[in-house]
This record gives C-alpha cells, structure tokens and sequence, in this order.
C-alpha cells in the first residue's frame, strides 16, 4: 500500500550549471516536457567561461530532437547559419589517396529478406566491382552538392532522404536560450566558485557564486565541460580513459571563408598524425586537425591546418586540449552530468551533440523524484556506459583498419589491440561481409558496412545466401536500382539553392 503521495517526493528545483550547447539543450528539453509548473529551472552560466564549440556537425537524429522541442527547421537552420548534411566524406583513411563516403540512409534495398550487401559483395566475389555509391542516394547527391527534403514519391529513393545538419554552435546555444528562457528557464550569470555537499546524504545542496549569491536546488544537471565541476570535482568521480585507443588528445580549430558551392557533407581527411575536419556554413566554414601530442607539435598541427583551408582563416587558432573516455559514473546522487562533463568522444562521427541528447532521453525516461533511486541510477549509469563504448568501438575502427603505415602514429593504431566486441564484429565482417546492429546501438548495418568496405577490410566470401538469386538477375536488380537512384539525384536541386530558397540567414 502506498501511503504517501509521490508528487510529495517530487523534483522542485533544477540547476543547470554551464551553458553551451549541453546546457541549453537540457534547458529547453526540460522547460518542454516538464512544462512551466512542474520545477524551477536554473541555468548558472558565466561569461568569462568561453565554451569549446567550434561549429558543430550532427547526425539524422538532431532532427527527431527538434520535433520533439517543436521548432521549425527552417527557422533553426536561418538562425544557427546552417546547412544540411547528408553523410561524410573520408579522405585518405584507408590509404592515402582513397576516399570514400560513410551515407546516412541505406544502400540499395534488401531482397528477399537478405542484406542487400550481401548481393553487393557476390558481385565482387564474381570479378565485378560497382561503386557502392551508386547504391545510395545521399552518396550521389552529395557528390553533385545537392539537397532537398524527402517528398512522397512512392518506391522513389526520394521518399526517404536521411539528413542531419551544420551549424554555428554558439549561435546554436543563444538560438535554444532564447526558446528555454521563453518558457520558463531562468538564467544566472556568475562564476561557481563553491560546491555545497548535505553532510549526511552526500547530495549536492547548493552551489556559490563569486558574488556571494546562492543557487540552491533539489537536481543538479552538470554541463560544466571538461573541468566537470560536480559530477568529477565535487562527487569524486574518476574518468575512464580510452587514450591507449584512441590517442588523439588536442585539436585546433580555425573559421575561414566559405565558398561559393556548399557541399551538403563534413568532411575528414586523414593526416600525419590525426585528421582535420571541414564543416561547411552558410557564412563560413569551419576547420579543424584532430591529432596526437604525441607524434605532432602543436605548432606542426596549426602549419598544416592553416595550408589545407579552403579560403583565408577568418579568426586566430584555437587550441583544444582533451582526453577520450567518460566519467566512471554519468548519474551520482542528485547530479547527471552531460556534455563534455560527461565524456569525450573525438568528433569523428559528429557524436557529441547526440550524446547530450541521448543522455537527456535517458533522464526523462528515468526520472527521479527526491529520494533518487540507486537502481534506477544504476540502470542509467550502465545504459549510457554502454552506449559510449559502443561509439568508441565504431571510431577505434577508422583508425585500426586503415592500410597505412607511413607514419609512426599509423603504424601504432594499426598495430594496437582493440576491444573484444570490435574484434568479433570484424571477424564476422572477414567471414562473409556480414554487419549486425546491436541491440539498440547507435550505428547500424549501413554504417558499419561503409566503414568497413571504405576502409578496405577484406572479406573471404559473403553471404550464402544471396545464392539464392542468380548472377545475371542479381546484376540486373543493382542495375536497377543504381538507375533510379542517379535518377533521383539528377532531380535533387542544388544545395545551396535549396538553401537560399528556404532557409537563407540574414547577413
């Protein structure tokens, strides 16, 4: 029998301490499912604390998180100087020289109720090699930098367009502050310069301003980046570092002018001892080289970054220091960190954002009231825990299977020992070309097998049972369907025209 109320025992206050992209994403997630009366909302955020974002590149999940806050895209896309993004572009991670596209969307379609890879690979085992482009419509339509929302066009590729966008990150967090403060969220302006423990529960009670003032609440939501101010600092949570696999750990990042033609993909190109990225904006576009300390100087990695822009650095470079891994726990006591105060995961795979988002549908789906339920933490705490080795796994991959030994830091990510679970997924790969999602992990088939095809993993056969169709219809079927998806390309507009005539910022 339950003999008190649960709304007795529910969340009042909340404090968001760190603004950014991770805070103003909670703030608004928060302010839009908990409505107006359910719990004060606090966002602590101070002006002399710069954030990291550099420019932000997404994946197709960014959209769902905008249906659910109710924005409209266009408006989104016009205020954060966007673009649309349709996949990534490699650039001599497999071998120098290579390229390769990892699509959002499927390739081709499945037959018979077999991977539609599998007919793809018995091609190749038959001396026949099509470009696996050709299966995908966001590979061609970026190839030609076009771009359009899916329309209802039947059985077309057109009727299913996955995309994800590009946008201006500070513009991103005034963009989402305005829609949280609009409803509700109350914004404080200072420097945390106190944490405040209960003596006897542990949980968070307060935090100190360097005015003296107090922000007191029941939930405290860290978004305090790197430094991690409650959730590492306060409650003592270690950090688990993945450095050993994936030993990039500065990057330094740089605007410059943007072109005429806006490709609708982020681009990675593999260098001497890390990558640089190219994220495209309607203003600008930012760049960016990931790499190692290790095997580069920081003066080495700005000189190459600054001789592979597209047009003249628009501001000085920035240097970044970081350390993949995440925090030994997410959720401890009355503090759920999120963002960088959660984790690093290098932006290889435009993971950052969903992580906050993730995190924040997590919350939500385990909401707590004020007594904080260790096995609903715990739960949280594995599920996320998961989830970033997951993501892990997939990035270890571009830098593991690589053809490449040219240089020192090379030849280290090809020689390392990587996870068990990347192991197998490999192994099975070699076998017969075959790629699983698992569970409810972020990457599907479609990614892993670009991945792996793109970065040239050989495969000893594939799938027995595409023999169950035969050669000549097999070639037929991929004809067919290489056909209606350079047709579906050839209608697409122009990228920045599609831009222009929808989502064009202000000057």
């Amino acid at each position: 029998m339950i003999e008190t109320s649960t709304a007795d025992r529910r969340i009042r206050s909340i404090a968001i301490v760190g603004g950014g992209s991770a805070g103003w994403m909670a703030a608004a997630t928060l302010a839009r499912l908990l409505g107006p009366h359910y719990a004060r909302i606090t966002l602590v955020e101070s002006e002399e604390i710069g954030t990291v974002g550099v420019g932000e590149a997404t994946i197709p999940q960014m959209a769902t998180f905008n249906r659910m806050l109710g924005i409209d895209e266009d408006a989104f896309v016009r205020e954060t100087k966007g673009s649309f993004k349709l996949g990534i572009q490699f650039v001599d991670w497999a071998r120098e020289g290579h390229t390769y596209f990892h699509p959002f969307g499927g390739y081709g379609v499945n037959m018979a109720g077999v991977s539609f890879h599998a007919f793809f690979l018995r091609l190749h085992a038959a001396g026949e090699a099509p470009d696996i482009d050709a299966f995908s419509l966001q590979a061609m339509a970026a190839r030609a930098d076009k771009f359009m929302r899916p329309i209802d066009a039947g059985n077309s590729p057109l009727s299913d367009i996955a995309y994800a966008y590009h946008f201006d990150a500070g513009l991103y967090a005034r963009f989402l502050r305005r829609y949280a403060e609009a409803r509700g969220v109350e914004r404080r302006e200072g420097r945390i310069v106190g944490v405040a423990r209960d003596g006897e529960s542990g949980l968070v009670s307060h935090v100190t301003l360097a005015d003296g003032g107090e922000v007191a609440a029941d939930l405290f939501v860290d978004c305090s980046g790197f430094r991690s101010l409650l959730i590492g600092e306060a409650m003592g949570n270690g950090f688990v570092d993945w450095s050993h696999w994936l030993p990039c750990d500065r990057a330094v990042a740089v605007p410059c002018e943007g072109q005429a033609e806006m490709t609708p993909y982020t681009r990675s190109t593999a260098r001497e001892a890390g990558w640089q990225w190219r994220i495209p904006l309607q203003h600008r576009t930012g760049n960016g080289h990931v790499y190692a300390s290790a095997h580069l100087s920081d003066d080495a990695a700005v000189a190459t970054l600054l001789a592979n822009l597209d047009g003249a650095p628009t501001a000085d470079p920035r240097l970044i220091r970081f350390r993949t891994g995440h925090r030994a726990r997410f959720w401890d006591g009355n503090v759920v960190a999120l963002g960088l105060a959660a984790g690093f995961m290098e932006p290889l795979e435009s993971t950052s954002l969903w992580l906050v988002q993730s995190g924040l549908a997590r919350l939500m789906a385990m909401f707590p009231d004020r007594d904080f339920d260790p096995a609903t933490i715990a739960r949280y705490n594995r599920i996320l825990t998961t989830e970033f080795e997951e993501i892990r796994d997939f990035l270890i991959l571009h830098y593991h299977a690589t053809q490449r030994r040219d240089t020192p830091f090379w030849q280290y990510c090809a020689a390392m020992e990587v996870p068990e679970r990347l192991q197998e997924k490999m192994r099975v790969y070699a076998a017969h070309g075959r790629v699983f999602r698992e569970n409810e992990e972020l990457f599907n088939d479609t990614s892993w097998f670009a991945v792996m095809h793109g970065q040239l993993l050989p495969t000893r056969g594939y799938d027995p049972v595409a023999d169950a169709m035969d050669l000549p219809t097999t070639r037929a079927r991929l004809a067919e369907i290489a056909g209606a998806v350079a047709a579906s390309a050839d209608y697409m507009p122009g990228h920045r025209d599609f831009v222009n005539r929808h989502c064009r910022a202000a000057a």
